[in-house]
């Protein structure tokens, strides 16, 4: 097994805590998406449109909609088309109603946490050099946002739905760039590894899944072991569509956890890379809202850092090179759950009140994710540098 030169320290001290899960990580970080990589192979070989028009109705409709395309790009979407065998439609909504009716702390939970943890990895390597993260921020959050209502609705991941359809552009999205960044200078693999590896696809889909409900139980919310169950059964499905490696599979909240215990001392302290990423998302998060004068943005900026730091801890935000915590005496995080308790009383007292704002909820939830008038769009990236991409309408 090769070990890229940055992992080898980290990667001693997993193996002493779980050689098996340590081996299987490591061994995952010198591997990309074999399927879907060698259909990007293809079709750098294609004229662009015929190609990725293959792509766009594979995609829709299946490989029926494509009698014309090779036979590996069909057999792409065909191994797609029936779920595995472990999922449960049904068991998917409890989690998906958990999500919106306490959808504004999930998603401060995300922005706040979860996408810097789960960035903050070598993968920042892949964000920095590409400009995606850093240069658009704001748009990333957006379609994060986006995947996250789109899969978390009912039905969200049936095959004719755009939580399906989102997750599986995501993977060749991510198949895409990593094409890019192997072919390019900039990349070092013998001490990086293998670009966007299926080692931290698994890690952010474990981040997403677990690690945010613990985020979230820090802010207050409480939920049932169905409905955590079930949160952690609509990613496993959404992170198989986006190529997850069975050796790297998570079935359960707690399996999810020891995979990031063991996958984050695998990783090197966060770099130059991940503190560039970390401020951006966190400095993006006003415009995501809204905020666009000064003022606001600057105000809204400083408390976002504040609750990142009190997610995080102290330790990571000082690695961040976040500013220093100006709460002396009681938390961000206690002040936010007694809101949220407060809140929590008043609508089991006032019914009303938990209608309307189930409905503010959503609405807010849609104003700050990325929609556009033409739909959902399948073109990918065509430049390793995001700024010299002229296919820039939803990469």
């Amino acid at each position: 097994m090769i070990i890229p030169t940055e992992y080898q320290a980290g990667y001693a001290k997993a193996r002493e805590i779980d050689p098996i899960v340590a081996d299987h990580y490591m061994r995952h970080t010198m591997i990309g998406d074999p399927a879907c990589d060698a259909v990007i192979d293809l079709l750098n070989t294609l004229p662009r449109e015929k190609g990725y028009g293959w792509i766009e109705r594979g995609i829709e409709d299946g490989p029926d909609a494509i009698p014309d395309a090779p036979e590996l790009i069909r057999d792409f979407f065909a191994d797609l088309e029936k779920p595995p065998a472990w999922f449960d439609h049904e068991a998917t909504y409890a989690g998906g109603s958990a999500f919106f009716r306490n959808g504004e702390m999930f998603i401060l939970a995300v922005t706040g946490a979860i996408m810097v943890e789960g960035f903050s990895t070598m993968m920042s390597k892949s964000f920095s050099i590409t400009g995606r993260m850093v240069d658009g921020a704001v748009k990333r959050l957006q379609q994060n946002t986006r995947h996250i209502i789109e899969i978390m609705l009912p039905g969200g991941l049936d095959r004719q739905s755009d939580g399906w359809k989102l997750s599986l552009r995501t993977r060749l999205v991510h198949a895409r760039v990593r094409n890019l960044l192997k072919h390019s200078d900039e990349w070092d693999t013998p001490a990086w590894g293998t670009p966007l590896s299926a080692a931290h696809i698994s890690l952010a889909v474990c981040a997403f899944s677990a690690l945010l409900l613990k985020r979230v139980g820090q802010l207050g919310v409480h939920l049932t072991t169905e409905e955590r169950e079930s949160f952690v059964h609509v990613w496993r499905y959404s992170g198989y569509l986006m190529g997850v490696q069975p050796d790297l599979d998570a079935a359960t909240e707690a399996d999810a956890m020891h995979l990031l215990a063991i996958g984050a001392t695998c990783e090197p302290p966060p770099g130059m890379e991940s503190i560039m990423l970390a401020n951006a998302m966190i400095n993006s998060s006003p415009l995501m809202v809204g905020l666009n004068e000064p003022a606001e943005r600057q105000k809204w900026a400083r408390w976002m850092h504040e609750v990142s730091r009190s997610l995080m801890g102290d330790e990571f935000a000082d690695q961040l090179k976040y500013p220093p915590s100006r709460y002396r005496f009681i938390s961000i995080l206690t002040r936010i759950r007694w809101s949220n308790q407060i809140d929590q009383i008043l609508r089991t007292m006032f019914p009303f009140i938990e209608r309307k704002r189930h409905t503010h909820q959503f609405r807010r939830l849609l104003d700050i994710s990325y929609y556009s008038d033409k739909g959902l769009r399948y073109t990918v990236p065509h430049h390793v540098h995001s700024e010299k991409d002229t296919q820039n309408e939803f990469r």
